[in-house]
């Protein structure tokens, strides 16, 4: 008889039965602690379930609440018990109702036997702590905090509010540092015995009952007074998430945990079935006998934490809907923009398609409706061209279309027509848009209108004052979207200068051959449209340069020639 159990236990008791016996087999005395909180009628049958043992203790009980002392308490009741009724026992091992031994427990004994005077207790400075959760670091050792954090959030936080507006600050006993780590260890009879048979044990204790957590920094903190050598890790496998709070092993997580090598796992399912069977047993080889090796597998919970952290990138759903400036990526995949494109060319759509073979839709964002390429009026993943379904939740609606289609990139049309100011600051932010803007193209149709000329003087005002404004966002310092600018007039002296650029970057490889330009529309008299806005009092600035009389702007009209896009 060399190791002693220190079982925890409040709920689930089936299980916690289940693991003593398994531990009682093995030879090991056990001393349980149940929590007060438990009914005294499920208390007393938990005890007549294992009276057939002769090597089990109950310790008086405490109610253990988180982050109270009563764990504390508890511990050290059962560590007297079993230093005072088992003397045999060499090193006593602190764990839980709802751990689970992974190995044999002869290994266990074996291991320590081998480590005689070696304490497994995680046991770090303040400084060296990187897991504290909750804004408390040094404070925990130097406030007190005699209202519970769960049960009296409120109170606990003015009071906390309170000493700091004091300044107050508690003495730390004894130059003692204060040390901190897992609660459940294993110490070496020596070790554990002179933390409870200390003189000054009453000051510590007084002290330590004020302490926030105190079940993570007492023996934490003790032990470094008195180990001969300590081994700074625990030899049970825990893990916590993003919040501190314990991740619970499930029946899928078999193999991970064998591949983990620890002796002792926390915390299991009560219904994981397969766990219990699978491990519940001494059979030789049910795990290979070598050293716990718990970071095998933290590269697997640090992906799992940065996937219930951040997500994929461009993924929304129901159950991660991260707050704006938290996501990881607007959107899952570069996507192009062209403002002003489809108003200046004839058919550019199709044109773009034919060339890039990617997917180009028309305005997405219309007043209508969403205007999917070829007129489909539902997408992928069952998305609505519903104009009242899209603006609901415009930036859900594109990072859906995006996702829905990853793998294939999408392009699609925009323009101050459009509900632009709903998704303008979504799309800028994004660095996986590529905007590509011809400005003043919106004339066009106005000038092929037939309409009378005071409401199209009156249009042109509202556009133009829309683009204006959207094109301050674009330039934006917070933009991270690849934005292109050029005036109507700048781009049509050389068009397939920024047309080549723009499909090289869309990064189309499967050219084949010559390929016309697209067709321009006609600009006879443009410049004599906009002049004529200017008489009205309109100042139509966005366009360029355009001369009221026809000439330089109709050469590339009339010597039309067949491109070689590379």
């Amino acid at each position: 008889m060399s190791l002693g159990i220190i079982l925890l236990v409040h709920t689930a008791f089936h299980r916690a039965e289940q693991v003593a016996r398994h531990w009682a087999a093995s030879g090991c005395p056990l001393v349980i602690h149940v929590d007060r909180a438990v009914p005294r009628k499920t208390h007393d049958a938990f005890v007549r379930a294992l009276s057939d043992l002769p090597d089990i203790r109950f310790a008086r009980r405490h109610r253990c609440e988180w982050g109270t002392w009563g764990l504390v308490a508890a511990t050290q009741g059962a560590a007297e018990i079993m230093l005072d009724q088992f003397a045999d026992v060499r090193h006593v091992y602190l764990a839980s109702g709802s751990c689970l031994p992974l190995r044999p427990v002869q290994e266990l004994i074996d291991y320590l036997a081998a480590r005689p005077h070696t304490d497994f207790i995680e046991s770090a400075t303040i400084a060296d702590v990187p897991w504290s959760i909750g804004g408390l670091d040094e404070e925990r050792f130097t406030l007190r905090f005699p209202f519970s954090w769960r049960r009296n959030r409120y109170l606990f936080d003015k009071y906390v509010a309170l000493q700091r507006l004091l300044r107050f600050r508690r003495r730390i006993p004894n130059g003692i540092v204060p040390h901190m780590g897992s609660q459940w260890w294993c110490l070496t009879r020596q070790t554990l015995s002179a933390i409870l048979q200390d003189p000054e044990r009453a000051t510590y204790d007084r002290y330590f009952s004020r302490v926030w957590i105190p079940d993570e920094s007492y023996f934490q903190t003790l032990a470094r007074h008195f180990s001969r050598q300590i081994e700074s890790r625990s030899l049970t496998l825990s893990k916590f998430d993003y919040q501190g709070k314990p991740h619970i092993f499930y029946d899928d997580h078999l193999q991970l945990l064998r591949r983990s090598d620890c002796f002792v796992a926390r915390k299991i399912w009560p219904f994981a079935d397969r766990l219990y069977q699978a491990f519940l047993t001494d059979q030789a080889g049910a795990m290979k006998r070598t050293e716990p090796s718990p970071g095998k597998i933290d590269r697997i919970f640090a992906k799992a934490v940065q996937r219930r952290m951040r997500g994929r990138p461009g993924l929304y759903m129901q159950s991660r809907f991260p707050v704006e400036g938290r996501e990881n990526g607007l959107t899952c995949a570069p996507y192009s923009v062209f403002e002003g494109f489809g108003d200046l060319f004839e058919n550019f759509a199709s044109w773009l398609a034919r060339m890039t073979g990617m997917r180009v839709h028309g305005h997405l964002f219309a007043s209508e409706r969403a205007e999917f390429s070829d007129g489909q009026t539902v997408m992928n993943g069952a998305l609505s061209d519903s104009a009242a379904l899209r603006d609901y939740n415009p930036r859900a609606f594109l990072a859906s279309l995006i996702w829905n289609t990853r793998g294939e990139r999408q392009c699609f049309q925009f323009g101050p027509r459009d509900n632009i100011k709903q998704i303008e600051w979504y799309i800028a932010k994004d660095p996986n848009a590529q905007i590509s803007v011809i400005t003043g193209a919106w004339a066009v149709p106005l000038f092929k209108s037939s309409a009378n000329f005071a409401d199209i003087r009156r249009e042109a005002a509202r556009l133009q004052q829309i683009e204006a404004e959207h094109l301050e966002v674009l330039r934006s310092r917070w933009t991270g979207a690849r934005v292109r600018i050029w005036s109507m007039a700048e781009f049509i002296e050389a068009p397939m200068e920024p047309l080549q650029t723009i499909i090289d970057e869309i990064g189309q490889q499967n050219l084949r051959g010559p390929a016309e330009a697209p067709r321009m529309a006609d600009l006879t008299g443009f410049g004599q449209f906009l002049q004529n806005l200017k008489n009205q009092g309109m100042h139509p600035y966005l366009m360029g340069d355009f001369p009221v009389e026809q000439g330089r702007h109709d050469a590339w009209q009339n010597k039309r020639k067949p491109y070689l896009v590379r």
